[in-house]
């Protein structure tokens, strides 16, 4: 028996080349917000729901502990994934248009912490990959029995 439970993903951190590109992209295409900036640090924190996504910059003291940018062949995380509602696929990739940006491919049914629910992938502009998740899918909903 654990002596805790996980209630959510409390925060990612993901090391960007530039700090201020990472911050305008999660701001203007994702909705986030500045809660803290420690530029001492070369960090700042951001609203992402009920959870925060860290970015530190490869150039500040805590992102130089990490190695080399992040890259094609060098990334610092796999993906993250931000639950998000409603899930309308075309108003979602023409907002993605609007800056410069398009999704991995069609929205597709993917496993979360809710169950299966559409999502689609994008990459932030360090190559991170983001998930944007909709709500489970419920069960369609059945034919009466006798057409009635």
């Amino acid at each position: 028996m654990l002596p805790f439970t996980i209630q959510r993903i409390d925060h990612v951190v993901l090391r960007v080349v530039d700090l201020d590109r990472a911050i305008a992209f999660y701001q203007q295409v994702l909705g986030c917000t500045v809660v803290r900036r420690r530029d001492d640090l070369g960090l700042a924190h951001l609203r992402a729901g009920a959870s925060l996504i860290d970015l530190i910059s490869v150039h500040g003291r805590l992102g130089a502990k990490g190695g080399p940018a992040p890259g094609a062949e060098a990334r610092n995380v796999d993906h993250l994934c931000l639950r998000i509602e409603p899930f309308d696929e075309p108003v979602l990739v023409a907002h993605l248009t609007r800056f410069g940006l398009a999704p991995f491919g069609p929205a597709e049914t993917n496993f979360g912490a809710e169950g299966d629910g559409l999502s689609i992938y994008l990459a932030d502009p360090d190559g991170n990959h983001i998930e944007l998740k909709g709500p489970a899918l419920g069960s369609l909903p059945q034919a009466p029995a006798n057409g009635s």
